[in-house]
C-alpha cells in the first residue's frame, strides 16, 4: 500500500508578513495629504488631485546671484567682442544675464568656461557658445509669441534646465526593432513597458510625429458612424492617445483637466486649459523644428539619439509632473530681456483649418494671455 502524501501545515501569516504585503502594495502610492480641485459638474469625475509636497518641491527656484543692475551705460555690444544677441543690452544687465545662465545651465566646475575660452572670450570656438545665442532667441520667442500658452509667467533657462547641461527629460527618435523583417520580437514600435505613455501597450514614440512633425492629432468622428471623409485607422488613434498619456503624465493631471469626458472631441465641453494645451503642442513643434532640429551639425554625437537627430523637448521638459511648471513661480523678472517682443500671428499654428477647430476666443492668442 501506498503511503498517502502528508500535507504540510499552512504557517499563519505574521505582522511582519502582512506589514511586508502592505508597503508592497502601497508602493505606488504617495503618502501624505492631498488637495481636490472641482473642475466641472459634482459626480462626473472632474476633480484634479494635488500633492502639495510635490509642487513645493517642483516650485523651489535659486536666489539671483547678485540684485539685476539697472538698465543703461555703456551696451554689451560697444563693451565686448563679437556679441551677436542682445548687443543693445545694457554691459551691467549683460553680465548679470551671463552670471545666471551659469547658474542655470552650466556645470558648477566649468562655471564661464562651458561656452567661453577663457584665454579668448570672442570666440565661437565651443558648440555650447553658438548652441546657448540660439537658445537665448529661443527663449525670447516663446515668451512672445507664445503668450498664449507661456501667459505672463514666461519662462526662462531655468524652466527647462534646472542647473543641468542638458535638461533632465528629453527625447530623440525612438531606436526602433533591431531585426524588423522577423516576426519574433517585431512590436511594430508598441507593447513596450514605456513611462511616455504611462507604461501602456500604446506606441511608444508618439513624439516624432506629433512634437516633430505635424501630424493630425485629432482622432475622433463628428459622427457615429463610418463616413468617407473621416478615416482613421485604429493604429493612429492609439499614437494619439499615446501622446494625451504623455501630456497627462507631463503635467500630472488627468484627462478630464481639459477634457469633458461625455465628449472628449467636443470643444464647448472642454475647458479653457485645452486651449492652452493645443497652443502648447504648436509651441513645442516650433522649438524643436525652428531652434533645436537646425542644429543637429552643431552638437556632437554624445548631444544626440540614436539616429542622429539632436534631443528634443516635450511636455515634461518644463513642466515635469506639475500642470504649470515650477508651480507656476515666476524668474521672468530676473532675466527681463527674456521676455522678447510681441509676435502677433494672424493664423493659428497649423494652418486656416485649425481656427476651425478652436473656439474664437482660443483662436486669439491674445485671449489667452491672462494671468489668471
Amino acid at each position: 500500500m501506498t503511503a498517502l502524501p502528508t500535507k504540510t501545515p499552512t504557517k499563519a501569516p505574521t505582522k511582519t508578513m502582512v506589514l511586508g504585503v502592505a508597503l508592497v502594495l502601497l508602493g505606488g502610492c504617495e503618502i501624505g495629504p492631498k488637495t481636490a480641485t472641482q473642475t466641472g459638474y459634482r459626480g462626473a469625475g472632474l476633480n484634479q488631485i494635488i500633492n502639495p509636497k510635490l509642487i513645493a518641491a517642483a516650485s523651489a527656484i535659486p536666489e539671483a546671484p547678485y540684485p539685476l543692475p539697472p538698465e543703461g551705460g555703456p551696451t554689451a555690444g560697444e563693451s565686448y567682442e563679437n556679441v551677436k544677441v542682445l548687443a543693445g543690452l545694457g554691459r551691467e544687465r549683460f553680465d548679470h544675464l551671463m552670471a545666471e545662465m551659469t547658474q542655470w545651465v552650466a556645470p558648477p566646475e566649468q562655471g564661464c568656461n562651458y561656452c567661453h575660452n577663457p584665454e579668448n572670450m570672442a570666440s565661437d570656438e565651443k558648440y555650447t557658445k553658438i548652441v546657448a545665442r540660439r537658445m537665448l532667441q529661443m527663449t525670447q520667442a516663446i515668451n512672445g509669441r507664445w503668450a498664449s500658452h507661456v501667459k505672463q509667467t514666461g519662462v526662462t533657462c531655468y524652466t527647462c534646465h534646472r542647473g543641468n547641461a542638458v535638461p533632465a527629460y528629453k527625447w530623440a527618435i525612438a531606436e526602433g526593432t533591431p531585426e524588423p523583417g522577423k516576426v519574433l520580437g517585431n512590436r511594430h514600435g508598441q507593447n513596450a513597458p514605456n513611462p511616455n505613455v504611462g507604461y501602456a501597450s500604446l506606441p511608444y514614440d508618439p513624439f516624432a510625429e506629433y512634437l516633430g512633425g505635424r501630424a493630425q492629432i485629432r482622432v475622433a468622428s463628428s459622427s457615429a458612424f463610418p463616413n468617407a471623409n473621416h478615416i482613421v485607422s485604429i493604429k493612429a488613434a492609439e499614437k494619439s492617445y499615446g501622446l494625451m498619456m504623455h501630456v497627462s503624465g507631463a503635467l500630472g493631471v488627468n484627462c478630464t483637466y481639459c477634457h469633458n469626458s461625455q465628449s472628449f472631441r467636443s470643444w464647448n465641453l472642454s475647458s479653457a486649459q485645452r486651449g492652452t494645451a493645443y497652443y502648447g503642442i504648436r509651441m513645442v513643434r516650433d522649438i524643436n523644428q525652428t531652434y533645436i532640429t537646425p542644429l543637429q551639425p552643431i552638437f556632437p554625437a554624445s548631444r544626440k539619439g540614436p539616429h542622429g537627430d539632436p534631443y528634443k523637448v516635450n511636455c515634461t521638459t518644463c513642466h515635469q509632473g506639475i500642470n504649470k511648471p515650477l508651480g507656476g513661480v515666476s524668474m521672468i523678472d530676473q532675466a527681463p530681456i527674456l521676455r522678447g517682443a510681441l509676435i502677433a500671428r494672424a493664423v493659428p499654428e497649423g494652418g486656416p483649418g485649425a481656427g476651425v477647430a478652436v473656439p474664437a476666443a482660443f483662436s486669439r492668442p491674445a485671449a489667452m494671455t491672462d494671468a489668471k
